[in-house]
This record gives C-alpha cells, sequence and structure tokens, in this order.
C-alpha cells in the first residue's frame, strides 16, 4: 500500500481527499470465518479493497504508472487516435504491428510491474494475430522465459475476438440474445412474475443461449 500512496502524493489529489483513502487502508485486517469460528486477524498489505466504488480508479491509477512507460512504443491508428493498450479494470491488450514490438511492451510490463508489486498470470496471457491469410501467422512471445499460449479467438472482455478480424461469432451470440430476449420479454416484463423467477428464467434460457452461442465457434 505504501507504493500506492506514494503514487497518489506524486498527484494533484485534495490532501483532505488523500487523508480520507489513507483512512481507509490504514492498518487493515481480515480474518477466515470457518463455520462459526474465525481465524486469527491478518494484515492486508496489498490489493485495493473489494467491491469499494473507489478501487477500480485506485487500480487505474496505479497501473497507469505502468503503462506510461509504453508511450514511445510503436502503436496503431484507431478511429484517430494511436493506441497501443486496451485496459478493462486488471484485463489488458496490448496492441501491436510486430512481434517484435508486442515482446517489448510485454517486457516493459513485466519489469515495471514487478518493480510495483504487480505480476503477470502467464496461465491467463494470450497472444493472436490478426491476418485476412486462412492461417494466422505464428506469434511467439514470451515472458521470463515461458512461451506465450497463442491462440485463434478469445473473449474481452465478454466479447469474441478472431484471428481474422471477423465479427460472426459476436454477430451470432447478438442475434440469438435478442431473439431469446424477444420470447421472453412478455414474461419478463409483467409486473406480476416475482424477481426470483425471472432471475430463474435468465438463468436457465438467456445465460444457456449466450454460452451456445461461443461454444458454437
Amino acid at each position: 500500500m505504501k507504493k500506492l500512496f506514494h503514487i497518489l502524493d506524486s498527484l494533484d489529489i485534495d490532501g483532505k481527499d488523500l487523508r480520507i483513502l489513507k483512512t481507509l487502508y490504514w492498518k487493515q485486517t481480515a480474518t477466515v470465518r470457518v463455520g462459526g469460528e474465525h481465524s486469527e486477524e491478518t494484515p492486508i498489505t496489498r490489493g485495493v479493497r473489494q467491491g469499494c466504488i473507489l478501487s477500480p480508479d485506485l487500480f487505474n491509477l496505479y497501473s497507469e504508472m505502468i503503462f506510461i512507460e509504453l508511450d514511445n512504443i510503436q502503436v496503431i491508428g484507431l478511429g484517430g487516435h494511436n493506441i497501443n493498450n486496451i485496459r478493462y479494470a486488471d484485463d489488458t491488450v496490448l496492441i501491436a504491428q510486430s512481434e517484435q514490438s508486442l515482446q517489448k511492451m510485454l517486457d516493459i510490463i513485466v519489469k515495471e510491474s514487478e518493480i510495483k508489486g504487480l505480476s503477470l498470470n502467464i496461465a491467463k496471457t494470450e497472444s493472436m494475430t490478426i491476418s485476412k491469410k486462412p492461417q494466422a501467422p505464428s506469434c511467439k512471445i514470451r515472458s521470463n522465459g515461458t512461451q506465450v499460449k497463442q491462440v485463434n479467438q478469445f473473449k474481452y472482455p465478454g466479447h469474441m475476438l478472431t484471428s481474422g478480424g471477423k465479427c460472426e461469432t459476436e454477430i451470432r451470440k447478438r442475434i440469438m440474445t435478442k431473439t431469446t430476449f424477444k420470447k421472453l420479454s412478455p414474461l419478463m416484463t409483467n409486473r406480476n412474475t416475482h424477481m426470483d423467477t425471472k432471475i430463474r428464467i435468465l438463468k436457465a434460457y438467456v445465460w444457456s443461449v449466450l454460452m451456445a452461442a461461443n461454444a458454437g465457434h
């Protein structure tokens, strides 16, 4: 937490607001409850509060000090903006025009993350090349000597992206979902339908359609 507040101290944050934040995180402890028994209190020295509305902003401020190191790396032009990374909470996509640029960015992120007490989860890290060729070119990216798994598609966040750059899977999913919602709309919008019933219908029908659409490609 010292590193987080060191970063916050360097930003133009009102002193009163900063003191409130420090108070929220001052000498945090946690216990584990098993049945009716509690473990001894354990100090919490890292991480932001789960469920706190401030947590996403605090994490973004912290991670921004890592990604600022990518400012001089080659970027992709997208919608009039120069982009080399997309972030949603702690889910990040690095975008590069070449394997070499991507490797350089990953090396920087891994190094800066370790300096700031964070680490890359290699098991959840994947690479994907986007190409019009029938078979996507290989992309051999490594993190601390471990090769990153290359895939032909992945979700981010909740949207299916493919190596061909096409949107058929995502379009199919949305059509199936909209069709299902339309069929269930009279029941779901009926005020006499209990909320628990609506939730069960949502899980039984809508979620199953989403899963089937994703599994179909």
